[in-house]
């Protein structure tokens, strides 16, 4: 999962930077303090490629790289940006607050009467509780304590084979993990059992749930309900029958990252639930089976693109895969939407895929929490995760099924 696009963000007083023609604006995420409960309400930004392609005009690539943004933007909501996201100059977060969002939703339901099916729409989450402890014995990694993780590499890495040994230990811990909630999930548990579950498994086989503290976030697990797109902050909230919710799981053994996401149904969803479902781990799959020396990192985006206009589902374009090693993100950035991220994928690299696909439009609001990030029109949405490693003859599936 990508923690670092559309968050809450407070700026730090470097000037923008240029890297592979996308330009980013360096800043520093808002820490949530953990021990805290928590209460969420919707607010603040709508973001999508739409909304935001269509008014992000008027700045070139070449201004980009030598115009300082932070005084122009300061205080905004900015996605990490990219093809479409591409001159964040003229982007002005909308202010939304939870009585407009719903008024917003309601306009959106006057003119465009979709039925996305039958399910529980999340408005309000619940309580967050306090985060399970982490063992003394348990090696942990850098942003532990401070929320901050140690930089990453400057570019895509390729790994040795020790190294490569090492990821393939952490992934496979990872879909142990996975497993474990697959067997376990139901009707009745809560998004705050699974966390437990989650943290207990991951701390038994002398791990650490990557997710806890990373640049604050309060938990071990992400857990996303129906219409939560990711990010989902686990809470008192029982799932019921109907649900869909991802699960992404992400542990740090023995010095590397393994990172995986399934969308789980409980109980009996209803056939538009279930498509959704079918369509983005088809999307996730599709696109892995065209990795391997020599194809280009965009090329994933155009296959998810592709299979989600052929399932008639809408890609969220606005939250990426990425590498994984010692560092939980890192480059390449993983675009599952059409794009033209440069590079090409070599032998020894290791990134994750894991597009997330919604029933409606790609729209998407980010709770108060910083985190959780909402579909607008209130449409479910699903992903699927691995972590895959290209090798010399195509690519391997890390966090493949045991």
């Amino acid at each position: 999962m990508l923690f670092r696009v559309l968050q809450k963000l407070s700026w730090t007083t470097e000037p923008a930077i240029t890297t592979y023609n996308s330009p980013i604006i360096i800043r520093r995420l808002n820490n949530l303090a953990i021990g805290t409960t928590l209460k969420r309400n919707a607010s603040n930004n709508v973001c999508s490629r739409a909304s935001t392609s269509h008014r992000l005009k008027g700045v070139s690539i070449k201004q980009l790289r030598t115009i300082s943004l932070g005084n122009k933007l300061a205080g905004q909501f900015i996605v990490n940006s990219g093809p479409y996201f591409s001159s964040p100059a003229k982007w002005r977060s909308h202010g939304v607050s939870y009585t407009q969002l719903q008024q917003y939703r309601t306009l959106w339901d006057i003119f465009r009467k979709t039925d996305f099916g039958s399910y529980d729409v999340l408005d309000n989450t619940g309580e967050v509780s306090q985060a399970q402890p982490v063992p003394s014995h348990i090696a942990c990694p850098v942003y532990f304590e401070t929320g901050e993780p140690a930089e990453g590499p400057s570019g895509p890495e390729l790994k040795a084979e020790w190294q490569v040994d090492s990821m393939r230990e952490s992934c496979r811990l990872a879909r142990l993990v996975m497993n474990t909630v697959a067997e376990n999930i139901k009707s009745g548990m809560t998004t705050e059992d699974i966390d437990v579950l989650v943290h207990n498994k991951i701390i038994e086989n002398g791990a650490y749930p990557s997710p806890l503290n990373y640049h604050g976030f309060p938990k071990s697990v992400c857990t996303s309900v129906n219409n939560i797109a990711c990010h989902g902050i686990p809470d008192d909230r029982k799932l019921i029958d109907g649900d869909i919710i991802s699960v992404d799981i992400t542990v740090f053994y023995k010095g590397y990252h393994g990172d995986c996401c399934e969308t789980f149904i409980i109980g009996d969803a209803d056939e538009a639930g279930q498509h959704l479902v079918d369509a983005a781990r088809k999307c996730r799959d599709e696109a892995i089976a065209i990795c391997g020396p020599g194809v280009p990192f965009a090329a994933i985006g155009h296959k998810v693109e592709q299979v989600a206009r052929r399932e008639r589902v809408t890609v969220v374009p606005c939250f990426i895969g990425h590498g994984i090693g010692t560092y939980f993100h890192g480059p390449p950035d993983i675009y599952h939407c059409y794009n033209n991220y440069p590079g090409t994928m070599e032998a020894g690299m290791t990134f994750t895929v894991e597009p997330i696909v919604a029933q409606g439009q790609e729209d998407v609001l980010i709770l108060e929490d910083g985190w959780t990030a909402v579909m607008v029109d209130n449409g479910r949405a699903a992903q699927f995760e691995h972590t895959v490693l290209i090798t010399e003859s195509g690519h391997e599936i890390l966090t493949a099924e045991l």
